[in-house]
């Protein structure tokens, strides 16, 4: 099973967990109607939709509604503490959370007591909680931004408000900000750098860029990086590695924003639209390529 964690910005949204469906304007989860615009549900329907298009399993989805007040972020983080380890989960995406560093240490302890355990990937506040615990090698991909990458390479930064900034703005050197955050121990297996240039890293070492199509005006849309972390953990879940799926997920994401012609005021459901048709054209050219 693949499970896609996090909070939507719903006051008073109880807690659901269950199959992720598609509809016209969002996803469902356990027959709970949620729109798209950005964060979780954009990540969750673009994950649905790889795993539709590959042939495997609908992933679930586990979500609360919090506006800032932590009480969703709980309820996500004790249901996980309390149910993980009895779930027959093979892939685990943490994405938007209020970060709680005792509870999120709760979660991996849970995790540690499976017979199985599962593959672990880490985006938005959750990513941040796990850099300060002290916690990112015990996970297997990280999808941070520039900004977000300038704090996993900040060895003192418990936030990503409080990056250093000199390290701040070395956003024009990404090799060195990602052979910090690999010296500093604060990034996993797997990492991909989102950006002008998107970098994809394994074990410290940079071993693949994406630069086109280059889509200008993809730039200031809400929610294109959910979007790739969605899609790397569909593909995992369709039995990619997780390098793999960052290769295919990064060039799936540039094609869908050209195939959507964007302008500024594009919403991500747009760009959504058009994965079926981009992963398609991506695997045959990924494919004829060989």
């Amino acid at each position: 099973m693949l499970l896609l964690t996090g909070s939507v910005p719903v006051d008073g949204l109880p807690l659901l967990i269950g199959e992720i469906g598609i509809s016209t304007g969002g996803i469902t989860i356990d027959g709970t109607p949620l729109a798209i615009n950005r964060g979780c549900e954009a990540m969750m329907k673009a994950a649905s939709l790889i795993c539709r298009e590959l042939g495997t399993d609908s992933p679930h989805g586990l979500v609360a509604g919090d506006i800032g007040k932590r009480d969703g972020s709980e309820k996500v983080y004790y249901h996980l503490i309390d149910n993980l380890p009895a779930m027959d989960v093979d892939i685990v995406t943490f994405h938007y959370m209020m970060p709680d560093l005792k509870l999120n240490k709760k979660v991996l302890a849970a995790i540690d007591t499976m017979a199985r355990r599962p593959v672990l990937i880490a985006d938005a506040g959750s990513m941040y909680v796990a850099k300060a615990g002290g916690d990112a090698t015990a996970y297997d991909v990280f999808t941070p931004d520039l900004g977000e990458a300038a704090f996993l390479a900040d060895d003192k930064a418990d936030h990503p408000t409080y990056t250093r900034g000199f390290i701040f703005h070395m956003e024009h050197d990404v090799p060195e900000l990602i052979r910090r955050a690999y010296d500093a121990g604060n990034a996993p297996t797997t990492m991909f750098v989102k950006g002008q240039v998107d970098y994809i890293c394994q074990d410290g070492e940079i071993v693949d860029t994406i630069d086109e199509p280059m889509v200008e005006t993809m730039e200031p849309i809400g929610g294109t990086g959910d979007l790739i972390t969605g899609m790397i953990s569909g593909l995992i879940h369709a039995g990619k590695t997780p390098l793999e799926a960052c290769r295919i997920a990064g060039r799936v994401n540039r094609r869908a924003g050209a195939l959507s012609r964007p302008t500024p005021a594009t919403q991500v459901g747009e760009i959504l639209h058009h994965i079926p048709q981009a992963l398609e054209e991506v695997l045959t050219q990924l494919e004829t390529a060989r």
